[in-house]
């Protein structure tokens, strides 16, 4: 099977010092690599979970403080843009790779989607059945986030934190270097796919 293409080379650049280096090294090494890749999967991601899927690729503000930690390739229903919807994204940074479901504070609906979440918490944590989940809001992008079950408990919690005034979620799969660079593309496929019940009722909302 077709890895995704990275080297351990894009993983280093994550630990490049100072933002204009990391950032040319972002832009010269990851950055297109992720743009083909969200050219290439959003049909497959569209084929596999019978939703229309649009490529987005993430453009970090030119500071000059705080380089980017990680940056993505992002899956949303919209052409125009992503931060608004729930969306999935595959993530790059120095720890890995990473399959996500994300809702950015700054979305429409939150807390309809809270809600919907918690209505449906219940069916939710039977279609994961037990699998391990990881909340990727306040890890520190060095070491993979403890993944939790995804039982009832945390779809509750989740569905608090989309009812707070700026809160958000951001959850998922994740894949340490070494088995990044062999990670084929079904098997990231198959982890969106594992994140598409979720991804329907947070969509479901809008």
């Amino acid at each position: 099977m077709a890895t995704l293409g990275f080297t351990a080379l894009d993983f280093e650049v994550f630990s490049v010092e100072g933002f204009n280096e990391r950032m040319q090294q972002i832009y010269a090494h990851v950055r297109p690599k992720l743009l083909r890749l969200g050219d290439e999967l959003a049909p497959e991601i569209a084929r596999r979970l019978h939703l229309e899927f649009f490529p987005h690729v993430a453009r970090h503000a030119r500071r000059t403080v705080n380089p980017p930690p990680e940056t993505w390739a992002a899956f949303g229903p919209s052409p125009k843009g992503y931060k608004r919807f729930v969306y999935l994204a595959l993530c790059i940074s120095g720890a890995g790779i990473h399959a996500r479901a994300v809702v950015k504070s700054e979305a429409d609906m939150r807390p309809e989607m809270g809600r919907l979440l918690k209505a449906r918490g219940a069916q939710l944590a039977k279609a994961f059945n037990g699998t391990g989940i990881a909340r990727y809001d306040k890890w520190d992008f060095r070491q993979m986030p403890q993944e939790v079950a995804a039982d009832a408990d945390f779809f509750s919690v989740l569905s608090q934190s989309l009812e707070k005034k700026s809160g958000g979620i951001d959850v998922g799969f994740g894949w340490k270097v070494r088995d990044a660079l062999r990670l084929d593309r079904e098997e990231l496929i198959d982890a969106f796919r594992e994140l598409e019940p979720l991804y329907r009722v947070l969509r479901a909302a809008v």
